[in-house]
């Protein structure tokens, strides 16, 4: 029986490190969007690469069995050195690699990342493999006898195992924490809903939680203020419509302005752990399943498990690579410990 079993993408990563992109910002009347230029048609020269795996179906089972869960991973890769790659990292961080499948038809998906001076990156990504996870490649025999099923985000015909999977975890009384990405908010609001009404925590960005609700984070709005700290009431409402009800909690991150949690009583948010930024990628997949991780290990604790997501998030960022920096248990205690003025705000709040 394992802890947790995680389902999603699996990667292999060539990270592009440079000072020479430019951030620029592109404003309209409710909303704001930055891009990663470079001068067209020229040679840029690079400051340093990296091959590393990823994805987030690898990130988070390497980091639940990082901090002590018995784990197991539903990915699809090939039958070539990237695959082998994948499979050796799995090893490296003690993660079962029985459920893994191996394709002959389909190449492992690949990603380019471009990192930017200031630390947050833009991801070019060849799906592969990836986009062709398949009913019959899930092992549902192993997810009934599972305590978690976490399903990080598919993309391509693999967003079609979703309804399946959930719905099964449901019938079966497996937990199921749930990282929703833009591929299944494309499916449809109202499709995705009767989804995320069988998890137990679901966890998404502030522009997805955006895109499923269609509630814009209007600019010059006055904040509602919980404790020391100042919510958007748009942020409230997010939080309040994606909470089913059966849901536990509802999270949604945002960046460097930190994090908010509901669960139907309590509206919690937390600032941006204090971190040196190096690489953004792939914090938050360390953040979902440090939470998840957490929830588990304290019963439910919600403070307790936003506090240590958050430090071990932290810390992923300030290496160069998605699965660098994890920290044990212990070791987000100790960093804890380290920031005493570090808090997670609750305000009761009823919708």
């Amino acid at each position: 029986m394992f802890d947790v079993i995680t389902v999603g993408s699996a990667t292999l990563d060539a990270f592009i490190e440079t000072d020479k992109a430019n951030i620029v910002s592109v404003s309209s009347v409710n909303s704001k969007k930055e891009f990663m230029a470079y001068p067209y048609g020229a040679k840029i020269e690079i400051d340093n690469f990296d091959f590393q795996t990823g994805g987030g179906g690898i990130n988070t089972a390497s980091n639940f069995a990082h901090l002590g869960l018995n784990t197991s991973t539903i990915v699809k890769i090939g039958d070539e050195v990237q695959g082998q790659k994948i499979l050796s990292t799995l090893k490296h961080f003690n993660v079962d690699t029985s459920n893994v499948v191996i394709s002959k038809e389909y190449k492992t998906g690949f990603s380019i990342i471009l990192t930017s001076f200031q630390g947050d990156r833009t991801v070019l990504a060849h799906r592969g493999a990836n986009a062709n996870l398949e009913l019959c490649d899930i092992n549902f025999d192993s997810i009934k006898h599972s305590k978690w099923l976490y399903l990080a985000p598919l993309n391509g015909n693999s967003t079609k195992l979703l309804d399946d999977v959930a719905f099964f975890a449901e019938d079966n009384h497996v937990n199921l924490a749930i990282n929703v990405g833009t591929s299944s908010i494309k499916q449809g609001k109202k499709h995705l809903y009767k989804i995320l009404k069988t998890a137990e925590i679901i966890i998404l960005n502030k522009d997805e939680a955006s895109m499923l609700t269609e509630i814009e984070v209007r600019p010059d709005t006055k904040f509602e203020k919980f404790s020391k700290e100042k919510i958007h009431p748009d942020i409230i409402k997010m939080l309040t419509e994606i909470n089913s009800g059966k849901s536990i909690v509802t999270i949604i991150t945002d960046g460097k302005n930190g994090v908010y949690a509901y669960d139907g009583k309590r509206i919690y948010q937390c600032d941006e752990f204090p971190a040196k930024v190096v690489s953004t990628l792939g914090a938050g997949d360390a953040f979902a399943s440090t939470f998840t991780a957490a929830f588990e290990k304290t019963d439910g604790d919600i403070e307790k498990s936003l506090a240590y997501a958050s430090v071990n998030a932290a810390s992923v960022v300030e290496n160069f690579g998605a699965q660098s920096g994890f920290l044990t248990f212990d070791a987000i205690k100790d960093r804890l410990k380290s920031y005493s003025d570090f808090e997670v705000y609750s305000h009761k709040y009823k919708k």
